[in-house]
């Protein structure tokens, strides 16, 4: 009912930028109202954690670790939620997932590796 189609990954040097796009498609028929979209990470060999979050009264969360770094946005007009990542740092490196919140469940995007050589 949602489909979220992520993009924007890759690998960069420390104290680059990368902005992650996400795309969030509901089904016509559905009646479903995203409440929250969020970017989650996992590293290798660690629990995915959040990294961000919007609500839709505009509201943010940032992770400790990346406040000051990185800024979640959206365009309603396009639906899309962004994460713009600046200053990346070797620990950054992890899959990165988009996440829709609903009353029902939650949607979570294929997934895009973000890559941060040292």
């Amino acid at each position: 009912q949602v489909q979220l189609e992520e993009s924007g990954g890759g690998s960069v040097q420390p104290g680059g930028s990368l902005r992650l796009s996400c795309a969030a498609s509901v089904s016509r028929f559905s009646l479903i109202s995203i409440n929250v979209m969020g970017w989650y990470r996992q590293p290798p060999g660690k629990q995915r954690e959040l990294v961000a979050a919007l609500t839709r009264g505009g509201n943010t969360n940032y992770a400790d670790s990346v406040k000051g770094r990185f800024t979640i946005s959206r365009d309603n007009a396009k639906n899309t939620v962004y994460l713009q990542m600046n200053s990346l740092k070797p620990e950054d490196t992890a899959a990165y997932y988009c996440k829709a919140e609903t009353r029902q469940r939650d949607y979570w995007g294929q997934g895009t590796q973000v890559t941060v050589s040292s």
